[in-house]
């Protein structure tokens, strides 16, 4: 039989590298040096004599062979994951704890249907939420409480794999008839003499303080609550104005209950992580779940990006 230089490590290597665009980004994600990224890659193209992606290219092009391997990576590597999932229920029977912590009090539109799918494929995992939103979900992996912790940064804490989930749209919320629902967008200035209602989280906490209003030297009237219709409610009656993703709100936009708004010409961003320990690589159904999460969030939630 001939020898097949192929195996999985090229696969996801190309898969990694057509996902982040670079081959750098790449490399992070594998946690390979980018040399060792580069000598998976070299091998093959060496043996086929054939190159696999334009060398430089911005994102990376590739070349009708590499098209060809990433046809056969989407088809090979869920498989290879089935597999995966099927061993560890034989050796193991598969059970264990997925334990998840958030930072965030909107998760739940989104969490909750990667739940679901989760457990439709790992029946035997028992999840857990750990009640109540946490201000420092990281803290809970140390202490051992939790096994995932929904983040809204990237803290490059040292011990900590950092998975990026996706990128989503905040929008400014404005009563119908507030002066600033005619405007086509909201700037820092709209909120220096507004109410911003908000949920009860620490000020650093809250994407529009530290990337909009802060650097305005803005600092806005709080109100809190608990509730998103609390918000809501308080927001059409004009007792302030508040800022939320999209997803949180869109069955009320739909209703004309209040009015959206973006924020600034080019929208506020905000980011969504999955932080774990490395010691949850042993539990190859986390991974899952994370996968799960940006699958399932892509389908549903209006204005997200997936992160690379």
């Amino acid at each position: 039989m001939d020898r097949i230089p192929i195996d999985i490590r090229h696969l996801q290597t190309l898969v990694a590298l057509r996902d982040s665009g670079s081959v750098s980004k790449a490399a992070t994600w594998l946690r390979l040096t980018q040399g060792a990224l580069s000598h998976h890659i070299k091998s093959l193209e060496d043996f086929y004599g054939v190159p696999l992606f334009v060398r430089k290219s911005t994102p990376v092009a590739f070349t009708p062979a590499g098209r060809r391997l990433l046809e056969t990576a989407d088809k090979v590597i869920p498989i290879l994951h089935q597999t995966t999932r099927d061993l560890v229920r034989l050796a193991k029977g598969a059970t264990g704890t997925l334990r998840i912590a958030i930072e965030c009090h909107t998760c739940f539109d989104w969490l909750m249907p990667a739940v679901d799918a989760f457990r439709a494929r790992w029946p035997e995992v028992e999840v857990d939420l750990v009640s109540g939103y946490q201000s420092d979900p990281v803290g809970l992996l140390h202490r051992g409480d939790a096994d995932l912790a929904i983040v809204s940064c990237n803290d490059g804490e040292a011990g900590v794999d950092y998975r990026p989930l996706f990128r989503y749209r905040m929008v400014g919320l404005v009563a119908n008839d507030h002066p600033l629902a005619a405007k086509a967008y909201l700037d820092a200035e709209d909120f220096r003499h507004e109410t911003l209602i908000t949920y009860p989280v620490e000020e650093d906490a809250l994407d529009v303080v530290h990337q909009l209003l802060r650097p305005a030297g803005i600092t806005p009237t709080r109100r809190t609550t608990e509730l998103t219709v609390a918000i809501l409610m308080l927001v059409a009656t004009r007792r302030g104005i508040a800022v939320l993703p999209r997803w949180a709100v869109q069955n009320y936009l739909q209703r004309q209950y209040v009015t959206a708004k973006p924020l600034t010409r080019d929208g506020l961003m905000s980011e969504i992580w999955a932080a774990t320990l490395p010691a949850s690589d042993s539990r190859p159904y986390i991974a899952e779940f994370v996968a799960l999460i940006r699958e399932t969030g892509a389908a549903a939630l209006p204005d997200i990006e997936l992160t690379k």
